[in-house]
């Protein structure tokens, strides 16, 4: 597997390496890429996409396997004890739901203090040790479909879903030169109040009978997978461009503007553009280890070819399979929400999205019927989370870039 890795990550640079040259090519030579060099630049893009899916691919497996290598090992290597079951009730109470014996199941959150780190990263530091509960499972699939969730957002979790009041901070306070013994000026912070809900996200799975009573399905992974993509791409959506009405707000939405960029582009944005915003952003928020940038797939491909005016590319790839490409030293995530570059368009954003606030309230409630479609002989599960979002700080921890509007 090592060496399989290692010609992906030469291919990655290869790749790279070509796209670069035709780049150079046409700049060296004072040109735009022709129409042959630009479907070529596409198709270099595309591969890299494809072989950044592949090494995602590879990463899940690898972790899948040590799961329940590990799992199986603490199974074999000691007897089961009366208190050992409790971890497992959930699962074998899920599996009985799916059978049909119960009627409904709620997947709450892991009790006590079990945060894990889902970055790409992080098995090597003990994630590869701990079994991966069906929550877990879940809440991994809804984070790779969400740009916002994968960008590192404050979650709180909750066990009931009244609404939370949050201080939202809109103008920090400011010293000034003072004389001696002269009064010194008040300058109090400014907050507006806040608050988070917990809408309701729910979605309709089904499946055969055939492939419930397979032993050789993988139930859980199955079930966590198409609700996990389907409540985050439900949720995706408001978290970047809801409006607070009947929704969360996105943070696009909340997010102050950063930089405009030029006239006569269409929306585009330049090398100095980008820079620009990176430093719209002060530094507490850009230095942090959340600060990173926000886009869509297509917004990066052009992003890709731009320099700084000392020839060197602003995004550069990563040399590790699995960690993020970075634009300016900073990770970048992509989400299909996000606006497309064009005139007034916020199609680039970058902050500290720590500072967004994801609100789940309990965990996730599962439910089956066996009536719902009958005639078809097809079992109907229902999974529903409720969660809201909100960014807190809104005097300028997340900046957008914003195309020019002539």
């Amino acid at each position: 597997m090592s060496s399989f890795i290692k010609a992906l990550q030469e291919r990655r640079a290869n790749v790279w390496e070509q796209a670069k040259e035709l780049l150079d090519t046409a700049e060296s030579e004072k040109r735009d890429l022709t129409a042959e060099e630009e479907a070529k630049y596409q198709a270099f893009n595309a591969d890299l996409d494809k072989i950044d899916q592949r090494a995602k691919d590879l990463v899940e497996a690898e972790q899948r396997t040590k799961d329940a290598e590990a799992a199986f090992a603490g199974l074999l290597a000691k007897p089961e004890e009366p208190g050992a079951r409790k971890g497992q009730e959930k699962d074998s109470e899920l599996r009985r739901w799916a059978r049909g014996e119960m009627r409904g199941v709620d997947i709450a959150k892991p009790e006590g203090v079990s945060f894990r780190d889902l970055t790409k990263g992080s098995a090597t530091a003990g994630g590869n040790t701990v079994p991966t509960t069906f929550y877990g499972q879940l809440m991994a699939h809804l984070i790779e479909v969400s740009g916002v969730m994968q960008a590192g957002p404050t979650v709180l979790n909750t066990s009931s879903g009244e609404t939370i009041e949050i201080p939202v901070t809109t103008a920090h306070s400011s010293a000034a030169l003072t004389a001696e013994a002269a009064p010194l000026t008040e300058s109090d912070p400014a907050f507006a109040k806040r608050t988070l809900g917990a809408y309701k996200y729910g979605v309709l799975l089904q499946a055969s009978t055939e492939l419930l009573t397979d032993t050789g399905v993988d139930l859980e992974g199955y079930l966590a997978m198409q609700a996990g993509r389907a409540l985050g791409n439900a949720f995706g959506v408001h978290a970047i461009t809801g409006d607070g009405s009947s929704k969360p707000t996105g943070v696009i939405t909340s997010a102050t503007t950063g930089k405009t960029g030029g006239t006569g582009v269409a929306g585009a944005f330049t090398a100095d553009d980008l820079i620009d915003l990176y430093y719209s952003v002060i530094a507490p928020y850009r230095n942090s280890t959340s600060a990173g940038w926000l886009m869509r797939d297509a917004t990066l491909a052009a992003a890709r070819k731009l320099k700084d005016s000392q020839g060197q590319y602003l995004w550069q790839p990563s040399i590790q399979v699995g960690a993020p490409d970075t634009l300016l030293g900073k990770p970048v995530h992509t989400d299909p929400n996000v606006a497309a570059a064009a005139t007034t368009a916020k199609s680039v954003a970058f902050g500290d999205f720590s500072q967004y606030f994801v609100r789940l309230a309990g965990g996730v409630r599962f439910e089956r019927s066996d009536d719902y479609a009958f005639n078809s002989d097809l079992v109907t599960f229902r999974a529903i989370i409720r969660a809201d979002g909100l960014l807190v700080d809104q005097t300028g921890a997340v900046k957008v870039f914003v195309g020019a509007a002539t």
